[in-house]
């Protein structure tokens, strides 16, 4: 996106704007009226109740963290106006942590204070919601000692883009459709509501921001590159519900697919408008086929994390025709062509319990096909499992080959050639 066309996307947005919005916004957590929710909660059957108990926890246990770790923010931002809008986002997350506790003491019984209510979530949160929330909590102490441009930016990314935009707001959208149409609980509806447009003031504040860092620095698009490379991994896998029982989502009229699907439609909008789509990102961000429906990336990602490809580690990754596919043409779109493009390359792996594969780099393009090349630059010879740790959960490949799981084979050239065609690329 250009210069010229990201600056009309963003340019009708003013901090000003945003701020006035809030106070004309405004809305008590304690006006509203739980009276007849209590009822309509009891009506839900024990999987629905399973199911909001579960992500009603990662709201609320999201809210009081963000409200915990916006002060930084605050410090941080370079300009006085965005200092008052995050003073009012501020307020806003204590208000929706104030709202989900609510419900939870007076609706379904349980925790008096907000620190038990926090406690009797605790159980509810999985690997990826934590994973993302941690760093979170991390990234708040960074911004206390690094209050630098691109530090800022990847505080941004973080929050506004991954936790809110990604996130929150797909819970949000199924969440709001079933009980409007219910008409169940409307004290919880009315909540809900209001969280949400404070949401879309919030992500709207995060584009703005980012699309004026970005347009003053190329080093803010790699330092928010490189909290992506850090946290989707992370992000993927919170609305995995427990024990994979995807009645946490249809007894709710929705599938696992729509509220993937419905989350990288939201996310692709917002980089956009933000001056970064995702396509002009390191292809290893988002190496998705972009010809294909966002369902069907949906899927595929819900094949690989069911796999353990992907997701929470289980220490016996599913090589399945289908998640060796999935998995090798990702691998394919994420090669750095840039760096290995003077000739062809074809790369071999031959796994000892799975069924072989390849990857031809030639003129730019990339191809995964299965079986053994019949003359291959360098080969990798491992495990299933092996090769997943090394690739996806960042496991030292040195220390997998001195210990002998992962065995190169090939000319020191072709070594070269795989190193740079699989390492990530930062932006120009």
């Amino acid at each position: 996106m250009s210069v010229t066309t990201q600056t009309a996307a963003t340019g009708d947005i003013t901090y000003e704007d945003l701020y006035q919005r809030w106070e004309h916004g405004n809305w008590s957590a304690y006006d509203l009226d739980f009276s007849e929710d209590r009822k309509g909660w009891e009506a839900l059957s024990e999987i629905q109740r399973k199911s909001a108990l579960w992500i009603y926890s990662m709201f609320f246990y999201g809210e009081d963290s963000v409200t915990d770790n916006l002060s930084p923010y605050i410090d941080a931002a370079p300009k006085e106006e965005q200092k008052y809008f995050l003073a009012s986002q501020q307020v806003d997350e204590a208000r929706h942590a104030v709202f989900f506790h609510r419900f939870f003491r007076d609706v379904i019984g349980a925790g008096e204070s907000v620190s038990s209510t926090l406690a009797y979530t605790l159980p509810q949160l999985g690997w990826g919601y934590r994973g993302v929330f941690d760093r979170l909590d991390q990234m708040a102490v960074e911004l206390r000692s690094d209050r630098s441009l691109p530090k800022f930016a990847q505080a941004i990314a973080l929050y506004h883009m991954v936790v809110e935009a990604t996130l929150a707001q797909p819970g949000q959208h199924f969440i709001e459709d079933f009980f409007v149409k219910e008409g169940t609980m409307p004290g919880f509806s009315e909540g809900m509501g209001n969280v949400a447009r404070d949401e879309q003031r919030h992500i709207g504040f995060g584009v703005k921001a980012l699309s004026e860092m970005f347009t003053e620095s190329d080093e803010c698009k790699q330092a928010v590159v490189e909290i992506l490379r850090e946290v989707l991994p992370y992000s993927l896998a919170v609305f995995v519900p427990p024990g994979w029982d995807e009645r946490y989502t249809t007894e709710y009229g929705f599938t696992l697919e729509d509220i993937y699907a419905f989350g990288m439609r939201s996310v692709e909008s917002k980089w956009r408008a933000a001056g970064f789509p995702l396509e002009e990102m390191p292809p290893d961000i988002y190496p998705v086929d972009q010809s294909m429906s966002h369902e069907e990336r949906a899927r595929n990602q819900i094949v690989l994390m069911k796999a353990g490809v992907l997701g929470e580690p289980n220490g016996r990754a599913d090589s399945s025709p289908e998640a060796q596919r999935i998995l090798f043409e990702t691998m394919g779109r994420s090669v750095n062509t840039d760096s290995v493009n003077s000739r062809p390359w074809v790369f071999q792996w031959r796994f000892k319990d799975a069924d072989p594969w390849h990857i031809v780099v030639e003129n730019g393009s990339t191809r995964a096909e299965p079986g053994d090349a019949p003359h291959p630059d360098f080969t990798i010879e491992t495990s299933w499992q092996q090769w997943i740790d090394v690739s996806i959960r960042g496991q030292n490949p040195l220390r997998a080959i001195a210990r002998r799981r992962l065995r190169p084979r090939g000319s020191l050239r072709g070594f070269r050639a795989f190193s740079s065609a699989f390492t990530p690329r930062r932006i120009a």
